[in-house]
């Protein structure tokens, strides 16, 4: 049985086709908007670990349902001190940050 060629192309071979190499304006672009989505899908699972509904995480921080959706959904950009509190206080778990040159 002969086996047909693949079109499937990895996520690094897309971005590069579509967005240019690394470095390239488009393609910074891209993965700095793809920094942001990540927190919000990091917030999004840590909240489904811990059992909390959106509503729920709002209401131990002092927030509303929609903000917190609006993060999750990269709506929203979070201010440090909000994200500080809805990890630590919301989610009970730390922060931490690094910068890497």
């Amino acid at each position: 049985m002969k086996t047909k060629k693949s079109d499937t192309m990895t996520l690094g071979e897309l971005k590069d086709k579509y967005y240019g190499e690394p470095g390239s304006k488009k393609r910074d672009k891209l993965e700095e908007g793809y920094e942001d989505f990540k927190l919000g899908a990091m917030i999004f699972a840590a909240r489904r670990e811990k059992g909390m509904t959106q509503e729920q995480l709002a209401e131990k921080i002092g927030t509303t349902k929609s903000y917190i959706s609006k993060i999750e959904n990269d709506m929203k950009e979070v201010r440090l001190s909000t994200l500080k509190r809805i990890i630590e206080i919301g989610l009970g778990g730390q922060i931490q940050l690094s910068i890497i040159f």
